[in-house]
Formats: structure tokens, sequence, C-alpha cells
């Protein structure tokens, strides 16, 4: 990869569904060598897909929190599985620290995350202990990964 490379990552992730004219453009190619490079990022694995970015607030989904769960060594592959498949779980990560998983999960309201935790991620399996965080204001949601590099 090169700095043409990174310029273009970083207008895609500004916005994704830009012509390749207007997108070649902006970081100073024609829509051939623009589309080309994109077209190699894909084929590389650098660019996984694309999608819409949903405002989850529009489908009554207002309530963001972060359930910490400590698992039994034996089960994490069947936790893992089973989160995979959860449609209430946005992220799931493994961690090092006082819990193995932090997972962030988006629900309507605090019924909801109840619900959520009594009835569904304390039967997991595996879950030996859950610690929730519930979020009070977004700060900064979305980054740009190419800033970072």
């Amino acid at each position: 990869m090169d700095k043409m490379d990174f310029k273009l990552l970083r207008q895609m992730e500004l916005d994704g569904r830009q012509s390749f004219a207007a997108l070649g453009s902006r970081v100073g190619l024609s829509k051939t060598p623009c589309w080309r490079r994109i077209q190699q990022l894909e084929t590389d694995g650098v660019i996984r897909s694309y999608r819409a970015q949903i405002d989850p607030a529009k489908l009554g989904l207002t309530l963001y929190a972060f359930v910490y769960a400590t698992i039994h060594a034996s089960k994490y592959a069947e936790f893992e599985s089973a989160v995979s498949r959860h449609r209430s779980i946005l992220q799931c990560f493994s961690t090092a620290g006082e819990s193995d998983y932090i997972m962030s999960v988006l629900v309507r309201d605090v019924t909801a995350l109840d619900t959520l935790l009594r009835d569904e991620i304390a039967h997991l399996p595996g879950v030996e202990r859950t610690v929730t965080t519930v979020c009070m204001k977004t700060i900064k949601e979305h980054a740009l990964i190419v800033n970072c590099v």
C-alpha cells in the first residue's frame, strides 16, 4: 500500500457511496486508476464490505450498554458461538483483566436491557458473572481507522 491507497481509504471511510470519478477527483486520480486501486484493495481484503450506517434511535433502539462477562474456561468456544448469533449483541471482544469478554449491546430501554441480561445473556454457555455499564451519552462513535496508521 502506498500514500494514494491511504488517501483513497480515508475518502471511502468518509463516504463509501461516492462514485469512482468523485473519489478520484478528491485524491488526484482519474476514474479508471481509482477504480483499479479500489478493486485491488477489495481483492486484498483491506476493504471488507460496504454497508449502510443506520441510526438506531430511528428504530427505537436508544440504550447502549457494555456487559462484562466472566466465563467458565471450558465454555469459551460455546460462549463465542452463541454470542456470534445473538441479535442484540453488537460487538464482543475477548479481554485481559477482570472479565473474559466485553460486549456492547443495544436495546430499546432499561426494561429491555433487564430482560436481555436476566433471560438471555445470563443463560449463555459458561456465564458465571456479568457486570453492566450503561452508556449515558455517546461522545465519539466512529473514528477513521486509516488515520490510526
